[in-house]
């Protein structure tokens, strides 16, 4: 069976002009599947590792940090609790990305995690330059969170994965708020 381009335009207003481009459904569904099951194998991997290291706290972490905005930081250092929603909420969003399940709900929280890994990250502050390990402001935290936002966004678990499934059952028509979890 050969594979067809179809391809589609978009129209839409960004920052005030309207952009008009056209793309292939096809090849956006090949990225958005691999971008979304790289994401899960990250996230699922940084979750094992921390899982199967008995020694591993987010202490470290959260102590190194220089930019600390209400010592919210700080309160958290040496929390099991702590330790515990970053081992299992990696695990879960990897799981959840992989599977195509709760697409948009992983993808929220990832985007969460990455914010405040980000913020955990910074070096200094504004006053600084808001430096980080490898430059200025842009780090890995910032690329992961804008790939997530993107994954949710376009509602990526749609594409072979079990949010298909959830959307196409009766009992999902009478609960719209779902919407905001799948995708």
């Amino acid at each position: 069976m050969p594979m067809t381009d179809n391809r589609q335009e978009l129209s839409t207003t960004m920052f005030g002009r309207e952009v008009t481009f056209s793309y292939s459904e096809t090849w956006i569904g090949y990225s958005l599947l691999s971008l979304r099951v790289v994401m899960a194998w990250i996230f699922f991997q940084a979750g094992i590792q921390k899982f199967l290291d008995p020694s591993w706290s987010a202490s470290g972490f959260l102590q190194g940090t220089t930019l600390d905005p209400l010592g919210m930081f700080t309160m958290m250092s040496g929390e099991p609790i702590v330790d515990a929603l970053v081992i299992y909420g990696q695990l879960a969003i990897g799981l959840g990305l992989f599977t195509g399940t709760l697409v948009r709900l992983a993808s929220f929280g990832g985007g969460l995690m990455m914010v405040l890994f980000w913020l955990g990250s910074l070096e200094g502050g504004l006053m600084a330059g808001l430096p980080i390990e490898h430059g200025y402001v842009v780090s890995s935290h910032i690329v992961y969170l804008l790939l997530l936002f993107g994954i949710g966004s376009f509602g990526a678990g749609r594409i072979l994965g079990i949010d298909a499934w959830i959307e196409d059952q009766a009992w999902f028509e009478d609960h719209p708020w779902l919407r905001y979890l799948t995708g």
